[in-house]
């Protein structure tokens, strides 16, 4: 059993967990994510770690009720815990296995949507820790829906907030904001890092593909198994096909096909979906997961 320590309703319908996890804890990077099983027949539900703590072996997890397994997780208190943490999984962000002063000499740009605030906050936070100052663009629909925030003033060299309906700081969308940074006020960034609803990368990769701003995304919202065998975060990169869970979950954004990852999502929620899918991708939808049909 993996004890929850805390359990935090951060906004509507978005709860934060810091779970005991020496294990994962000891070996997790930025970007990596666990799978987590309330129970002998729950759902193996995939989540980006937000954070994590070597030392008090704890790993941190924030997630959005979507179904009957998030919401039933939702309830969860501390003292109460998950049959199974699974990790870390995934492969962590590029920039942790890369010579550290090549890192630094490049100027980064994160933005957030919604609840990819969750996994963009280790990001942010390996920077501030390795020295290296990062400006941070985090939105949301509203006010009440904007988490994070106090952590990520402590991470980031600057903080911009924005939401859509302008009850907090600003009113736009995380475009509006880079393409004032960038072609008003002339700030230079070499790379991007963009997390959140697809809608959302997609429209920040069109927007920097025309600055030249080289962008990476997370394609964790199609993971479901986070194995490999469902074929659900199947996905076009460029011209080949790649698994989120298993070849991501980041990629380069301006190399995703949004609108083909877009499309085989809501495809893969029906029965027939899937089988359409099966068919239409033959030796590379893969299958196990007992529910596309792919292990039989």
């Amino acid at each position: 059993m993996y004890k929850i320590l805390k359990a935090e309703k951060l906004a509507d319908k978005i709860y934060l967990m810091d779970v005991e996890a020496p294990r994962v804890a000891k070996g997790c990077q930025p970007g990596e994510f666990v799978i987590v099983k309330m129970d002998e027949t729950g759902e193996r539900i995939p989540l980006t770690i937000c954070d994590y703590n070597r030392e008090k072996g704890t790993v941190t997890i924030v997630f959005q009720t979507v179904g009957a397994s998030t919401l039933k997780m939702a309830s969860l208190q501390a003292g109460d815990g998950f049959q199974d943490i699974t990790g870390p999984l995934g492969r962590p962000s590029e920039f942790v296995s890369e010579e550290l002063e090549e890192v630094k000499k490049r100027s980064y740009l994160f933005v957030a949507g919604g609840v990819g605030a969750a996994p963009v906050y280790p990001q942010v936070k390996w920077m501030k820790e390795k020295g290296i100052a990062v400006d941070v663009i985090v939105g949301a629909k509203s006010k009440e829906l904007v988490i994070l925030e106090d952590k990520m003033k402590e991470a980031a060299e600057h903080l911009y907030i924005t939401t859509d309906d302008g009850s907090y700081v600003r009113k736009g969308m995380v475009t509006d904001v880079i393409q004032d940074l960038v072609t008003v006020q002339g700030k230079h960034y070499d790379v991007c890092v963009a997390i959140g609803p697809m809608i959302m990368m997609k429209f920040v990769c069109k927007l920097t593909k025309e600055l030249n701003l080289p962008t990476i995304v997370s394609m964790n919202p199609i993971m479901v198994d986070g194995t490999g065998m469902c074929g659900a975060c199947w996905l076009s990169v460029g011209d080949q096909v790649k698994f989120a869970c298993v070849d991501g979950p980041e990629f380069d954004g301006h190399l995703v096909n949004f609108d083909q990852a877009m499309k085989r999502q809501q495809m893969y929620r029906t029965e027939e979906g899937r089988a359409m899918l099966r068919v239409q991708e033959g030796d590379t939808h893969h299958g196990g997961c007992g529910q596309c049909g792919g292990d039989r």
